[in-house]
């Protein structure tokens, strides 16, 4: 058991050393082992893989399309702005693109990069463009704070140390190997799962503030996500899941937007 605890330390400063990126307007500190450069043409070329896919329907006309296309712009717009004018315009050279896909799946995401997706089957969810924007916001928000560039990273940090404690058990019974290497799994997958709902947490806080930078009212959000509950029945519980309940997530969004207002001028 010492020899396991120098080898974890090094592996966490070795680490550390790389946790210097800010995310925007939270100003959280985040672990940041891959660029935008090596993410995000990956990431534009699955999405244009999914858009030239046979079986994706990306609906291009109609009311509903350039609702998205609008809302989406907008955001963008308010968001290059901020982005910008925060001095993080360097930091970001995002090529935004909106589509609409029909399909009967309750979703959205935004991909790195700027590269957005608004399934139809969210649609009556939403209703009315201030839910869109809810919607939008918050997808954009996983982009803007990098959170698939971070989880990768959390990944590889977790390999890292997850070698350290095979290298440091090497020597010991296959018993002792599996008691640790399960302690170790249940402790980083258990960590995982929080993370994931506190990057939740911090995609709200973003969507709410960039809906309010884009003229959509953020209280309006408080309405969507109590429809969404009503669509999310049977969820597995908080502790085991990735994402916040319904309640915590509402009681959470209620604290946050006396902060989104600030930039809101249609008050």
């Amino acid at each position: 058991m010492k020899r396991i605890r120098p080898m974890l330390a090094l592996a966490v400063i070795a680490v550390a050393i790389y946790a210097c990126s800010t995310v925007p307007l939270t100003g959280r500190s985040q672990l940041s082992l891959v660029s935008d450069d090596q993410i995000n043409p990956a990431a534009a070329q699955s999405y244009r893989q999914l858009l030239s896919d046979p079986s994706t329907k990306v609906i291009n006309s109609g009311t509903d399309a350039q609702r998205v296309k609008r809302i989406g712009n907008q955001l963008a717009i308010a968001i290059d702005s901020y982005l910008k004018t925060n001095g993080y315009g360097d930091q970001y050279n995002y090529q935004w693109e909106f589509n609409l896909i029909q399909s009967k799946e309750i979703n959205a995401w935004c991909m790195p990069g700027g590269k957005v997706a608004v399934y139809s089957g969210i649609l009556p969810v939403t209703q009315t463009d201030a839910g869109l924007a809810t919607v939008m916001g918050h997808e954009i928000g996983h982009a803007i704070a990098h959170h698939s560039a971070e989880a990768l990273s959390q990944q590889m940090a977790v390999q890292a140390g997850g070698a350290a404690v095979g290298a440091a058990t090497g020597n010991k019974s296959q018993t002792t190997q599996a008691i640790i290497g399960t302690l170790y799994g249940v402790g980083g997958q258990l960590a995982t799962l929080k993370y994931s709902r506190d990057k939740e947490n911090e995609a709200d806080r973003l969507g709410l503030t960039f809906m309010a930078m884009a003229g959509y009212d953020p209280r309006q959000a408080v309405s969507f996500w109590q429809r969404m509950s009503a669509q999310s029945q049977g969820a597995p519980p908080e502790f085991l899941s990735t994402h916040p309940s319904d309640a915590t997530r509402i009681a959470n969004i209620q604290k946050l937007i006396p902060e989104a207002m600030k930039y809101y001028k249609g008050k």
